[in-house]
């Protein structure tokens, strides 16, 4: 063998070692990805920022974050297609019924300090004045079946002493997209309406609608808790299989959180400018007044749970109440 072949086999094994180097290094380094699927609001933007943003960094996984409306998160629970979704809390007892176990990682809307959400609201020269107005009329929801309304109907029951029922009721509750609320209300469809939080936010702008009931008060009246609408949940087999890069969700999301509260008139600009529907002063108030996304649980919020199940089942909702303990990984980020 001449030098020149000796010389093209060292360099060929020199580079075929600094090759096997470079993947070695890069398959020790490499990111995990955890798959991330949430209501798509943007409010929720806000919460998610600082992630976004490159301002929350992890060394260890990438989330991969899917805005989804809530038929799209619905069907996707049961097909596992997220390793992490933000769900209702009425959904782990439904899951349960089905055969389907889900784990609460972190509460993902609790009512924020202000309470001024889940509103009963009516138009400002409307004539009615109280609940008892209202019997016999049309109450426009985002969702029947939806945590959020089960919490209203709650309040109003046992605060107000109004029958719920939505067979044989005082009111007639109507199923109306989202979107549509607020025009239903306007245009008389319905006397009356359950907003959700951008709606009731500009409507409070506008001076043009009132409030016959904030349900959120109500409850924390009542009960002495702040009301739990989701939670961020993922499944039994996906945690054992990867336990460290769910704890590394977790704190990312908690610090995304910490991050969005201390600096909320910038996010709230930031996110502001990427849609037209809320103005830039929006997602400070939904922290503050309508929502709050803790990124975390309470003990409170393990209460709010097992009230909701719990008066669920009296309501005729649901026949079992699942042990809220067993339901919350132990290794979730405790407030």
């Amino acid at each position: 063998m001449n030098k020149q072949s000796k010389l093209i086999r060292l360099i060929g094994g020199s580079l075929a070692l600094v090759l096997a180097g470079t993947l070695n290094v890069g398959s020790v380094n490499a990111k995990e990805t955890v798959s991330y699927a949430y209501l798509a609001d943007p409010a929720l933007e806000g919460v998610m920022y600082a992630i976004k943003a490159g301002i929350v960094k992890s060394d260890k996984i990438v989330i991969e974050t899917s805005a989804l409306q809530i038929p799209a998160l619905i069907s996707s629970t049961p097909a596992k297609k997220y390793d992490v979704i933000m769900n209702a809390v009425m959904a782990i007892p439904f899951a349960k019924r089905r055969g389907l176990e889900l784990i609460v990682l972190s509460t993902a809307l609790r009512s924020a300090k202000g309470r001024l959400g889940a509103g009963i609201w009516v138009k400002k020269d409307s004539p009615y004045k109280t609940l008892n107005d209202l019997k016999g009329k049309k109450i426009g929801s985002y969702s029947l079946k939806a945590t959020g309304t089960t919490w209203i109907r709650i309040a109003l029951a046992k605060k107000h002493n109004v029958n719920v029922s939505y067979k044989g009721g005082d009111f007639s509750w109507v199923q109306i997209p989202a979107p549509a609320l607020l025009s239903a209300l306007e245009t008389g469809r319905v006397a009356a309406a359950t907003l959700i939080h951008a709606q009731a936010y500009s409507a409070i702008k506008t001076g043009n609608y009132r409030v016959l009931a904030w349900t959120n008060k109500d409850i924390k009246d009542h009960y002495g808790i702040d009301s739990v609408s989701a939670v961020n949940v993922t499944y039994p087999e996906k945690l054992k299989a990867r336990p460290e890069a769910f704890k590394e969700f977790n704190r990312m999301m908690h610090e995304s959180v910490q991050y969005a509260v201390s600096n909320a008139d910038k996010v709230g600009a930031e996110i502001a400018k990427k849609t037209a529907k809320i103005d830039a002063g929006y997602f400070k108030a939904w922290i503050n007044d309508y929502s709050y996304f803790p990124g975390a649980i309470s003990e409170a919020d393990k209460k709010a749970m097992t009230l909701v199940w719990t008066v669920s089942k009296e309501m005729g909702v649901l026949k079992k109440i699942p042990d809220v303990n067993k339901s919350i990984w132990k290794h979730a980020i405790m407030e």
